[in-house]
């Protein structure tokens, strides 16, 4: 019975302080909720990004240039999502920075398989879900939102796109994971 009291009580702890470990995260505008979905318009963002042949090696990448890898030697704070998508170059692994970086002001990468670059201002259709990010519940989620929005007459343009926002060490239950595609909105 202490046991589960215990693992309530931790439970309990994360959840209120998540508003704690709180980052940065991408604006966007609501444009149009359904009852299984929400279209979300997002203005241009800066990203860095690598090929992401292991989600752990290029995470690691990405994160030791936010520490201080880069040719300033600056640190540069964590925001969310952590997005991983696939276009013609490949499937790579993005972290957003903050708004405070424009592309005059970025610090370089040490790195060369470190790009910065920038995802284009656009509408995305978001399918928000808990558990694990892993592929197979991605998939999942990314296969329904696909699906309602072949329903609803909605152009897709790209690729799913994965978006995470917490650390591995929240329960599985409380964390934010996404599905998204990039869409023809009017």
């Amino acid at each position: 019975m202490k046991k589960i009291k215990n693992i309530f009580l931790l439970g309990l702890f994360l959840v209120l302080n998540m508003n704690l470990m709180a980052t940065e995260e991408s604006k966007f505008e609501v444009v149009s909720e359904s009852e299984n979905y929400e279209i979300r318009y997002y203005q241009e963002r800066l990203v860095i990004q690598t090929n992401s042949g292991t989600q752990n090696n290029a995470f690691r990448k990405l994160f030791k240039y936010i520490s201080g890898s880069n040719n300033e030697s600056k640190k540069i704070a964590m925001t969310v999502p952590v997005t991983q998508v696939r276009d013609k170059k490949g499937d790579f692994m993005q972290f957003y920075l903050p708004e405070e970086f424009t592309k005059s002001n970025i610090p370089l990468p040490e790195d060369n398989s470190i790009e910065v670059t920038s995802v284009d201002a656009g509408h995305y259709a978001v399918l928000r879900f808990s558990g694990r990010s892993n592929k197979q519940n991605f998939d999942k989620h990314a296969k329904i939102l696909k699906n309602h929005l072949i329903k609803d007459n909605i152009s897709i343009v790209s690729s799913p796109i994965k978006a995470t926002y917490n650390s591995p060490f929240i329960l599985p239950m409380f964390r934010r994971n996404e599905s998204m595609f990039l869409v023809e909105w009017n």
